[in-house]
Order: C-alpha cells, then structure tokens, then sequence
C-alpha cells in the first residue's frame, strides 16, 4: 500500500481593456504541478484521510489528528500534514471556519491557535507544506483540527483531504 498524489493548480484567464491609445489585452496561464511520492521525507506522504462531513447549527467538528480513519478502514495517525485541501459545499448558508481549537489546536499553517480562516459557501482552501517534517502533529497538545459552523440555523457540509506522513 502506498500513496501517489498528483496535485495541480491552474489559473487561466484574459483582462481587456483600454489605455489612452488602444484596447489592450493581457493573457496569463499559470500553472503549478506538486505530487507527492510514497514516504516520509520532502514530497513524501504515506497518509490520507479524505471525507465529506455535515456540522449542526452552531456547532463545530474537532478531527484528532492521531485518530483517523484512512480511505480504506485502518487507523490514520500523522505525525505530519503536508497538505489540506477543504471545500465548503455550494448549497450551504453559514461560512464553514477552519482552525481556532481551544485548548488542542493543530496550529498547521496558522500563526497561533486563535486564528481561522472562513470560508464561503463554495469556497476552498488549498495550502501545502512539502518539506520533511510538514506541519507538526503532537498528540494530546497539537492534534485538533476544528472546522465549525460559521452560524445558526442551518447545517454546513464540507468535503476535506489531508496528506501527511507518519515519521
């Protein structure tokens, strides 16, 4: 068993326009490739976890990072996270929050554990870390993801991917 990820991200686009002279027009294509090969060092992961989830009304959903679940039914523990992927679905109301655990807080890619990042429905958040160690999972201490409902009165759903390692 092994992990083989191929990651892309594309941002075609045109912006028209004019100047005092004439109509301009600027194309741009950026593309960025990553992938991940199986292991536990730089570009390396041999853990993912990968769901769609529903959170109440005012309510959060705390993922323990040392207690998951893999795609194919075993026991997912990272020792590191070098890639989140989160999408808020469509049809939801409220915001759906990522981050800002109380007392557990995987800080991944956040500054300290009070920040969160909201987003709207449809949004997506995407970052990665492909170093050796990505971002540190400590179990009991730093090991909780929380991603929340941003309001009351409706359920939010979100579907989420994290790669990691387990060195």
């Amino acid at each position: 068993m092994g992990v083989q990820l191929d990651i892309a991200v594309n941002i075609l686009g045109t912006y028209r326009g004019a100047n005092d002279l004439a109509a301009v027009t600027a194309s741009f294509n950026t593309r960025k490739a990553l992938g991940f090969s199986a292991g536990t060092g730089a570009g390396q992961a041999d853990k993912i976890f990968s769901d769609t989830r529903s959170i109440n009304a005012s309510s959060n959903d705390d993922l323990d990072l040392t207690s998951l679940t893999d795609p194919l039914g075993a026991a997912l523990a990272f020792a590191g996270v070098k890639g989140i992927y989160i999408e808020a679905a469509a049809a939801n109301v409220n915001d759906v929050v990522i981050g800002g655990h109380d007392s557990a807080a995987f800080l991944g890619p956040f500054v300290d554990a009070t920040d969160k990042i909201r987003l709207k429905p449809g949004e997506i958040f995407f970052m990665t870390n492909r170093t050796a160690a990505g971002w540190a999972v400590t179990g009991t201490s730093a090991d909780i993801l929380r991603i929340a409902n941003g309001g009351s009165g409706t359920a939010v759903s979100y579907s989420i991917i994290l790669v990691g390692d387990s060195a």
